[in-house]
């Protein structure tokens, strides 16, 4: 099976190979005419040579290299190689020694050999051998240039693939977070709404309507790997809201978002798991209790802190605190923003705070 270039490199390695013939078939030419050559059997014995090593390089790169080479199957690739070799050799020296053979070239050269040694002898000297030597060591280094092409061609495949893994698995995580919030947060909602209906119908209808906006940007907007910031904030608004459905007085909630910036790209749902968290770690209904949430868009940086009471006698562990969506957003970060973001959880008595710190520009999506 035939090796494929990668696209959209195929148009620019294609129109290089295509150059680089173009060049080598009229360098000959050139050469022979600035310089008052008129021996086109030389000319064409270069082409046939350089041919013979095209037809090396191309078989290497696009068939030995990558079925034989780079599959463990070296033995294979060597002893198909060194046939390719002899075969290319021996159809060359045919060429040149039968279809190509000039009488009359052949003729002057042992005229000009006979008064060089003053003998009429046919004796030549060793061309063959230097030829044969010649043919191996330009297969060879034609042969290592084929498999360093090849090798780098399987580096890119590899690194693309790992890329295209890297992205399957930030979709599953994601679709796991959304399902992770869907189950407990819209069946408590629903049944908040369902109490306020008989007590605020207006903010029942509200809550609604806001319930129906994360549902189609968990459904729709969500879906593609980014949205933007400005839609991601909405969502954290709207869910923050419906949060509060269920608060009681005792807790105060201090929400510092921004309202005016340069929208852009952002990966979805990133923030959502420390807002998740702090609401059910940060509420108290027994004595007062606090839940402080910050995003700051700056022109280098991302921050978003949350801050939470622990309340007395409840000192979690890092692992009660550190669950399941905690975990998932710091895998979704490793991928997204390798080495530009930094991630601070801490906690005492009183407090658990998270903070985090990205640089700005795009996710590895």
């Amino acid at each position: 099976m035939l090796k494929s270039f990668s696209i959209p490199g195929k148009k620019i390695v294609v129109s290089l190979h295509v150059m680089a013939w173009v060049f080598l078939i009229i360098i000959p030419l050139y050469l022979s005419n600035a310089f008052g050559g008129d021996d086109q059997h030389q000319i064409i014995q270069f082409y046939i040579h350089f041919l013979s090593a095209g037809i090396i390089f191309y078989l290497g790169y696009l068939w030995l290299v990558p079925k034989y080479f780079l599959q463990e199957k070296k033995i294979t690739y060597l002893i198909i190689l060194i046939g390719l070799t002899l075969i290319t050799y021996f159809l060359t020296v045919f060429i040149n020694d039968y279809i190509l053979f000039d009488p009359v070239k052949e003729s002057k050269f042992w005229e000009a050999m006979n008064k060089v040694t003053g003998k009429d002898i046919h004796f030549r000297p060793p061309m063959k051998a230097f030829g044969f030597y010649n043919h191996i060591l330009t297969s060879a280094l034609i042969s290592g240039f084929a498999i360093g092409l090849g090798v780098m061609d399987k580096l890119k495949q590899n690194e693309k693939r790992q890329k295209e893994l890297e992205k399957e698995k930030l979709n599953s995580e994601l679709a796991f977070l959304k399902n992770q919030i869907s189950p407990h947060f819209f069946f408590n909602t629903l049944n908040n709404i369902y109490s306020l209906i008989g007590i605020d119908g207006p903010i029942a209808q509200e809550s609604v309507l806001k319930l129906s906006k994360l549902m189609r940007y968990l459904l729709y907007e969500s879906d593609q790997g980014e949205t933007l910031i400005s839609k991601e904030i909405s969502f954290m608004n709207n869910y923050i809201d419906l949060m509060k459905l269920r608060l009681s007085p005792r807790v105060d909630l201090i929400i510092d978002f921004p309202t005016e910036f340069f929208d852009f790209s952002f990966p979805p749902l990133l923030f959502v798991p420390f807002i998740e968290n702090a609401f059910k770690h940060g509420v108290n209904s027994r004595e007062r209790s606090f839940i402080n949430l910050q995003l700051k868009i700056g022109e280098d940086k991302i921050r978003f802190s949350t801050e939470n009471s622990v309340g007395k006698g409840r000192v979690l562990e890092n692992n009660q605190h550190t669950g399941i969506g905690l975990e998932n957003v710091q895998k979704r970060l490793g991928l997204l923003f390798p080495g530009r973001y930094d991630l601070k959880i801490d906690q005492n008595e009183a407090i658990f705070r998270v903070e985090l710190a990205i640089d700005r520009g795009r996710s590895q999506l």
